[in-house]
């Protein structure tokens, strides 16, 4: 079956052992890494007609060194894990990626100490030759960068995620799994102690389900008769592209010390696999799931934020930060006065339009952003309720993870 092009209707209800909810890159991997564990029937099925076609797709392509993430979380112990899987998949399987480093920069004195902490916090993690920079050494690496000191972090690299997907897509197909594109889920229910899967192209029965639906992974949660205690709630992360002049500037990555109440890093300088540097992204709300730009609105999806008590907490507390970024969102001179705190030589010329991305966040009801990875479980069923950054680049490390649960949930309900 061609993964890109939509099979015909079922005949009759196929059967499988697994089947794997959401074609974005945390569902390949758990197909893969399920395979990889045995022979399973597996399919993976994708409401678009093709692969990687949000969150995925839409990824600034930064493989993750790990820096960030509280020594001895889920997300700290992934990253890890799954970025040195990563790049000797991509070394295997001939996808392009190059380990060039970023530069994590103060741009004043207040941030000294933020950047000294994330210096023990990416030790921590094991990181390697992480330490301060001096202003001098800062600009040997970047020369157009204005700061008091400087991280360097070897580790980071950059990356086609898409053109990852795909390569994880050829190795699901080839070891016997099946994906499906263009197969929306309508509905869950039990039958006979099986769960079937009501979608557009027919039933499909199977053992156990796994929900990797990014975006839409709540309500599919709740299709499934859970009652999760986090909301999606979508952000859309704006870029621009740099024209040639400016990509001059830029060498590598360039990053500012992140606010450390705000799981957003700010906006930064990122060269791309493909050619160019991007510059972003700022962070404001999406009147869609899927809405990469402001003129895309479902009414759906902003009366389920508006009317979860924890989008309003979460603006009384942040609301300051959010009006700066929506007026930078609408400003082109607001966007490059930030990008200039990095690198004064950014002009207003050199800002050209660019992409897109809305960042699935899991939300409490109390208003906070769940930072961690969460995953839970339902008889019969695994759902990935929260993978935010660096889920693309931990994607191989959290596919075996959700195999071993997939894995325990059956040996247990076999015993």
């Amino acid at each position: 079956m061609n993964r890109n092009s939509p099979a015909p209707g079922f005949s009759q209800t196929p059967r499988f052992d697994v089947a794997i909810v959401g074609g974005g890159i945390v569902g390949l991997a758990t197909a893969m890494a399920l395979l990889e564990r045995g022979r399973p029937s597996l399919v993976v099925i994708e409401a678009e007609k093709q692969l990687a076609a949000h969150q995925t797709g839409h990824n600034s392509g930064v493989i993750h060194s790990g820096l960030y993430y509280k020594s001895g979380s889920l997300k700290a112990r992934l990253c890890v894990e799954g970025r040195e899987a990563l790049y000797r998949f991509c070394a295997e399987h001939g996808i392009a990626c190059e380990r060039c480093g970023k530069i994590v920069v103060a741009t004043d004195h207040s941030e000294m100490p933020a950047l000294e902490e994330l210096c023990r916090r990416g030790t921590a993690n094991g990181l390697a030759g992480l330490r301060v920079l001096s202003i001098q050494e800062l600009r040997e690496h970047e020369p157009h960068v204005t700061g008091v000191g400087g991280l360097r972090v070897r580790e980071t690299g950059i990356v086609d995620f898409a053109e990852v997907a795909r390569g994880y897509a050829r190795v699901v197909q080839s070891r016997g799994g099946q994906v499906m594109t263009g197969t929306r889920l309508l509905g869950v229910l039990r039958r006979e102690g099986r769960i079937i899967l009501r979608t557009t192209r027919g039933d499909i029965a199977c053992g156990m389900m796994v929900n990797c639906g990014g975006l839409q992974s709540d309500r599919i949660a709740r299709m499934c008769g859970l009652r999760p205690a986090v909301r999606i709630v979508p952000f859309r992360g704006e870029y621009y592209r740099l024209s040639p002049a400016g990509a001059a500037l830029v060498r590598n990555l360039i990053y500012p010390v992140p606010d450390p109440a705000f799981p957003f890093l700010g906006v930064h300088f990122t060269r791309m696999i493909g050619g160019g540097v991007e510059a972003g992204p700022n962070a404001v709300p999406a009147l869609s799931r899927h809405g990469y730009s402001w003129s895309q609105v479902n009414g759906r999806d902003l009366l389920d934020a508006m009317g979860f008590v924890g989008t309003w907490r979460l603006a009384g507390r942040y609301w300051r930060t959010g009006l700066a970024e929506l007026y930078r969102s609408l400003s082109r001179r607001a966007y490059l006065k930030a990008l200039q705190r990095l690198l004064p030589a950014v002009q207003l010329e050199h800002l050209q339009p660019g992409g897109a991305g809305v960042r699935a966040q899991a939300l409490g009801a109390d208003g906070r952003m769940v930072d961690d990875f969460r995953i839970e479980s339902a008889p019969g069923m695994v759902h990935v309720l929260n993978a935010p950054s660096p889920a693309a680049t931990a994607s191989i490390a959290i596919g075996r993870y959700i195999a071993e649960e997939v894995v325990c949930r059956r040996l247990g309900s076999e015993g």
